[in-house]
């Protein structure tokens, strides 16, 4: 299997990541590589100016040749915002001759109705948001969170007999207009787009890899320059994402606000204050602005968690995205008491995400895989949905690509 770039295209920065699929799960990551956005190229997660946008990408994609000496084609981008709708499905299905094997066709039936019945909410969401009841959405990402025939879990029904068969199934859905936007991009780049994904599923991906009986569990906030992505996954399997349009811009816009500097100079502060390095009659300025504006991403924080109907949320929580680096950030998530007003068991693990602990990669270049840190999170997990889609093709006829490829219909 040849390359794959997986494209972040963010507000903050464009991450572009090339990596090598070995055919067995496995990634070899060739290259990491970013640029900086131009202002007002996004809004809320979402593009804003084509053009600038290509223009950065651009810049990234001949950082990436530069290391490679390879040219990328095959491309998976990211899609975020706050109209980025996705959420899990319940769905209970009657069989009516229990002594008949499961087929391919039947669950492709089973499947597209759920897909159909939350591509109506999410429409219906999105229209009362937009306050534009013509609005149209695509979907994105579809994965089976957990299935059980008659009570007795399986990884895979095809093949399977039995009466009752009950499913729970993420789908992810995006407005025309995001992915439009992005396949303009790519074409202007000459890249081949293998899929979008939306960006919280694509981390997800990264941390369960290859492992389809992976247990991990965890809540995962990717904290980028304007959005902040929030997806659970409970035993393996992605049962929500949220996104709110706080990231770390906001913190930046309240250094200037509070100090009274431009969005550079205040920048440079909230770096300098993490670094320990910023002047002692700034210090309190900057740390009263962030701590202020900490509180409202707080609230947005447990705005997303709070409909969360499954049972305690997982106590682990992963960090990643730019923004993530902030140290009061991850101390108040720490040390504060946020969580109590919503269903934890006991007080989250707050983490970064460790690159090297993420399965199925490989980095051979050693300083490559010092530079390569969590805000590349996304990027790799987008790499991770590319291999998915590619896996999922025609020509493959295993069983997981078989549901793969009913999931991505």
């Amino acid at each position: 299997m040849s390359t794959i770039l997986g494209l972040d295209i963010g507000t903050e920065f464009v991450k572009a990541v090339l990596a090598k699929p070995d055919g067995k799960g496995n990634l070899e990551i060739l290259a990491a590589c970013k640029a900086r956005q131009k202002e007002g190229s996004m809004h809320a997660g979402a593009i804003s100016d084509i053009t600038a946008v290509i223009s950065t990408c651009e810049e990234a994609l001949v950082k990436v040749e530069d290391v490679t000496g390879e040219r990328a084609t095959r491309t998976v981008v990211g899609v975020a915002g706050e109209l980025i709708k996705g959420n899990t499905t319940s769905v209970k299905y009657s069989r009516k001759d229990s002594n008949l094997p499961i087929s391919e066709a039947e669950m492709e039936e089973i499947i597209k109705k759920v897909q159909e019945k939350a591509g109506e909410v999410a429409k219906k969401a999105v229209a009362i948001e937009t306050d534009n009841k013509n609005i149209d959405v695509r979907l994105i990402n579809s994965a089976i969170v957990s299935l059980t025939i008659d009570g007795y879990k399986v990884s895979n029904p095809v093949g399977f007999k039995g009466t009752e068969v009950s499913m729970l199934v993420y789908t992810a859905f995006a407005p025309m207009i995001h992915i439009a936007a992005i396949e303009k991009v790519c074409a202007e780049l000459d890249l081949d787009l293998i899929t979008v994904a939306v960006e919280p599923f694509a981390i997800c991906r990264a941390c369960l890899g290859d492992d389809l009986d992976s247990n991990f569990s965890g809540i995962i906030m990717d904290i980028g320059g304007g959005t902040t992505d929030i997806a659970v996954v409970d035993d393996g399997g992605v049962e929500c994402t949220k996104m709110f349009s706080i990231g770390g811009r906001s913190f930046t816009h309240q250094i200037a606000e509070q100090v009274g500097v431009d969005f550079e100079t205040a920048e440079k502060y909230k770096l300098e204050y993490d670094a320990g390095t910023l002047d002692d009659h700034l210090k309190a300025k900057v740390e009263t602005a962030i701590s202020r504006n900490l509180s409202v991403w707080l609230t947005g924080v447990e705005v997303a968690l709070e409909d969360y109907e499954s049972g305690s949320l997982p106590r682990n929580v992963l960090l990643c995205g730019g923004g993530a680096g902030l140290s009061l950030l991850q101390e108040k998530l720490a040390l504060s008491d946020w969580y109590t007003r919503l269903p934890f068991s006991r007080r989250p693990i707050i983490n970064l995400v460790d690159i090297d602990s993420l399965p199925n990669l490989t980095i051979k270049d050693e300083k490559l895989a010092t530079s390569l840190d969590y805000s590349f999170a996304t990027a790799l997990g987008l790499i991770r949905v590319g291999t998915d889609t590619l896996e999922a093709s025609p020509e493959s006829n295993g069983l997981k690509s078989k549901i793969d490829k009913i999931l991505q219909n």
